[in-house]
């Protein structure tokens, strides 16, 4: 009963799922078909008999492929976890020039409003993922569509063969029933193939992509360093530079006086100590905040778990034994889970904490979840986001789950190999 079970169910979801692919995939089809129905409803005498049609045929292919397209990715996605990607071309920013121009990348307008809609045709019709969309709204309905249409086209035969009298209209229901019930399961798989094979980027645009991302990368990686030199710079002039500065100036200062006050001189040279303790102190940190020790000398595992002993959270660290890894993806992955552990504690109120670090097939897969108040989202000037910008430099991935209320859950997914 079971197995029955199991079985029935996997037909109603096939069935289900054959009739949308059959009504996304004859979408495009059935305007051709109005057109075709338009043209002899108007009859070959009318000299608007073909114009009519031909250009209902165009603006309804056109308008109809791009959310066909991205409908056929969703569906994909949601039914067997295949990512196809669109590769669409992003629009360019507008730019007003000092002349009072708009500059959308292409040409100069006199509005912000010609300028973007200028741009948003010429990127569209210039966009090779446009006329991929058309060539697969065209090859879907045959390649797809048809066989997906099976199940619910025995169905209809057997509701209008066993509605008859007659025994082999009863045979013909029968026999529809029999192929829709067999051909449920099955009919809507071949969408992924052909979507696979029609929709993804071709190697050209996906290098194109490619190429832009790095650029992206490398600006964000040029931006992120000069502002890391900046902290520097500033740490080390308001911090240990002062301190230095106040301790020469003491220093000279108790020389002078050792011979005439000797009681203020070992003051004096009192404060010294303290002001060098600082300062050695205070360079610690800033080394520290640029490449950790331990990081270092003992490797991300250590180091994670040494910074969780700093953190005011009780903190639970698992990890795979013996995890080393290249030093710059260490770096990256000690700093991002530094930056949620701060997170956790000054914007998320938690108490609790648990970090785990493990490799798979595909590289390492790093967790952070606590049990503050939830609600973190990904901000353009975020520090999120920077951790994404940081991760995508390795082609590494995060994925954030917190919803208001808590717990917060950020996944770091690097591919790389263990050292």
């Amino acid at each position: 009963m079971r197995q029955l079970g199991i079985w029935a169910g996997r037909v109603g979801v096939g069935f289900v799922r054959s009739c949308v692919v059959a009504v996304v995939t004859m979408l495009v089809p059935a305007v051709w078909a109005v057109a075709v129905a338009w043209a002899i409803w108007w009859g070959a005498g009318n000299p608007w008999s073909w114009l009519g049609p031909f250009v209902l045929v165009c603006v309804g292919t056109l308008g109809l492929s791009r959310p066909v397209c991205r409908l056929v990715r969703v569906l994909v996605a949601r039914w067997t976890g295949t990512f196809i990607p669109a590769g669409y071309r992003e629009a360019g920013p507008v730019v007003r020039m000092s002349t009072g121009y708009w500059w959308n990348g292409f040409s100069y307008e006199r509005s912000r409003r010609d300028a973007v809609l200028d741009q948003k045709w010429r990127v569209r019709w210039k966009d090779p993922a446009v006329w991929r969309d058309v060539r697969f709204t065209g090859i879907a309905p045959f390649a797809a569509g048809v066989v997906a249409s099976v199940p619910p086209a025995g169905v209809v035969a057997a509701v209008l063969g066993l509605g008859q009298g007659v025994l082999a209209a009863r045979l013909f229901g029968v026999l529809g029933l029999v192929v829709a019930i067999a051909t449920a399961p099955y009919a809507w798989r071949l969408l992924v193939p052909v979507a696979v094979r029609f929709l993804r980027p071709s190697r050209a645009m996906a290098m194109t992509e490619r190429v832009e991302e790095l650029t992206a990368q490398r600006a964000d990686a040029t931006v992120a360093q000069a502002a890391e030199i900046r902290r520097i710079e500033r740490d080390l002039h308001d911090g240990a530079q002062a301190r230095l500065v106040a301790l020469g100036l003491a220093l000279a200062t108790a020389e002078k006086l050792m011979e005439t006050d000797p009681d203020q001189a070992k003051a004096l040279m009192r404060e010294a100590r303290g002001g060098a303790a600082a300062s050695l102190t205070e360079l610690r940190e800033l080394v520290r905040g640029i490449s950790p020790p331990v990081l270092n000398e003992r490797g991300l595992v250590d180091a994670v778990r040494a910074l969780a002993l700093d953190v005011p959270l009780d903190v639970a660290v698992s990890a795979d034994v013996g995890l080393r890894l290249d030093p710059p993806i260490e770096a990256a992955v000690y700093f991002g889970v530094a930056e949620l552990l701060t997170n956790a504690v000054k914007h998320a109120q938690a108490s609790r904490a648990r970090i785990s670090l493990a490799r798979d097939d595909a590289g390492l897969i790093v967790e952070v979840e606590d049990d503050g108040r939830g609600g973190a989202n990904v901000r353009a000037d975020g520090g999120l986001a920077g951790l994404r910008r940081r991760l995508a430099v390795f082609d590494g991935t995060l994925e954030i789950s917190s919803p208001p209320g808590g717990p917060t859950r950020v996944r770091m997914a690097l591919p790389c190999d263990s050292l």
